[in-house]
This record gives structure tokens, sequence and C-alpha cells, in this order.
């Protein structure tokens, strides 16, 4: 059995985006700068050469990681998900317990988590712990810095600016 990937609308649009990148453009950058790099002489010594070769080699794996991961991928409308309770793609406002600091994270699948811009994974510890919550529970999760507790005070649908 295939196992499913989640990923928003966007998400998937982005690594489509990047795959068509790299198979239509960076691959054929790569050949060119083997080209000239064959050009320069002895193939043991050449930096040049190994470098893009090595570049050839991240490239090629990258395309058939968003092959495999856009073959596998489970798109989800984001605006069309219930707010009855935290599920992918929605958007939950958390207080931290502790601090009384409220934090806003949308739930997203590996690929296209980003604490900084305010998402994180359905398959992180608080993302996990997050899922089938309403408004009013209580979501304690084991972080690295040890076990913090929240309260969710909103969920909603869309996505964080």
């Amino acid at each position: 059995m295939v196992e499913r990937i989640p990923m928003s609308k966007a998400g998937n649009q982005r690594l489509r985006e990047e795959l068509e990148q790299l198979e239509r453009v960076d691959r054929f950058e790569v050949v060119r700068a083997i080209e000239v790099a064959r050009e320069h002489g002895d193939l043991k010594e050449n930096a040049e050469y190994h470098a893009a070769k090595e570049r050839q080699s991240m490239i090629e794996g990258r395309i058939m990681e968003l092959k495999d991961k856009l073959g596998r991928a489970e798109v989800i409308d984001c605006s069309k998900v219930s707010i009855d309770r935290a599920v992918f793609g929605t958007v939950i406002t958390l207080m931290d317990m502790d601090s009384d600091e409220s934090v806003t994270y949308q739930l997203l699948g590996p690929e296209e988590a980003d604490v900084k811009k305010g998402s994180i994974s359905v398959l992180s510890p608080l993302g996990r712990s997050m899922l089938g919550k309403e408004i009013g529970d209580e979501v304690r999760a084991k972080t690295p810095g040890g076990v913090r507790e929240f309260e969710v005070m909103e969920i909603a649908s869309g996505t964080i600016a």
C-alpha cells in the first residue's frame, strides 16, 4: 500500500514549480557546466568537473524525490476543511499555558512545514498532539525543550500570510 502524503494546493504547486525548474533549467545548466569543465583537460584533478558532477547528482536525486512525493500527494484544499476541530490545513491559535503568549500555526504536511512562516507538520510532536482537538481543549506536546502545555483558542480555515 502506498503511503499518501497530505499537502495543500499551494504546497503541491510549489513542488511542481520546483520540479519544472530542475527538469527544464537546472538539469541543462549543469550538463553545460560539465561539458565546459571537461574541456579543461585532466578530469582527475578538475575541481569544476567534480563540483558539476556532484551538483548533477543532487539535482537528479531531488527530481526523483519530488516525482515520488507528487505521485503520492493527497492534495487538500485548506479553505474547505472543517473548523470544528484541528485537522490538516486548519489554522490553530494556541495559548502557551506557561508564558500566556499566543502562537498561531497552520497544520500542513512535512514538505510544507516552516515554523518561521507559521506552519508546522502534522507529523511533528506539537502537530500530532493538536490533531482532533477543539476550542478550549488542552494540548500537551513533548518538545526538545521539554513538555509544553497549550490551550486551543481558535481554529480557522485558510492560510497564514
